[in-house]
């Protein structure tokens, strides 16, 4: 004879439920600790399930998978995360040797590095392939490196952009940071801290400026 248990949840009463559906909404978390009550089918007496012997083990299993999903969710995350870090960069900078020597330090930090010595060159690279970041200098052999900003934050996805600069000013700074500069950092700066706020960024970074 198939047991069976009459369920409350609330005002709401579910007749003769079938004692492995019982246990199966248990496992699913369909039932839940503190929220129904259940007796034996044509009796008297409401009892909590979770206080029930041969109901136990099957809250205990709900618990344990739950807890398994949640683990599984975070290190998915935390997966994802680092998925989105910083990988490729693309240098814009007409100063050969300041290529060749901050270009050497990011690699050497792990990140792929292309360089380009004028807006041309930048035009061209980013047509081939998208990097995650441009460092990109205002001041090129061939023009304005701020018209190559707007370009850039129309490509999709956008790559974020620092602009790097020998002749800053407060206004350059806030027109950079209106047409979506992610970072605006003075000429000459210190390799280590343009790392460093680098491996902080996530890929394709919204709009904004760094507070550092």
């Amino acid at each position: 004879m198939v047991k069976k248990w009459d369920l409350k949840r609330g005002t709401s009463v579910y007749l003769r439920v079938p004692a492995v559906h019982i246990k199966q909404w248990i496992k699913t978390g369909r039932i839940k600790e503190g929220e129904t009550v259940i007796r034996f089918a044509n009796f008297s007496g409401w009892i909590k399930p979770e206080e029930l012997e041969e109901l136990i083990p099957f809250f205990k299993l709900c618990k344990k998978t739950s807890f398994e999903k949640s683990e599984k969710q975070k290190s998915a995350k935390r997966t994802a995360a680092k998925k989105k870090q910083i990988s490729s960069i693309l240098l814009v900078d007409d100063e050969k040797e300041l290529c060749s020597l901050l270009g050497g330090s990011l690699n050497s930090h792990g990140f792929a590095v292309t360089f380009a010595h004028s807006r041309r060159e930048a035009l061209k690279s980013l047509k081939r392939n998208l990097p995650d970041l441009v460092l990109l200098d205002l001041r090129l052999p061939d023009g304005d490196g701020m018209p190559l900003l707007t370009f850039i934050r129309k490509l999709v996805p956008p790559p974020a952009v620092i602009i790097t600069t020998a002749f800053g000013s407060e206004e350059a700074r806030n027109k950079a940071s209106k047409m979506g500069a992610y970072d605006f950092l003075d000429k000459p700066y210190n390799e280590e801290d343009i790392i460093r706020r680098i491996r902080k960024m996530p890929a394709q970074a919204k709009r904004g400026k760094s507070n550092e």
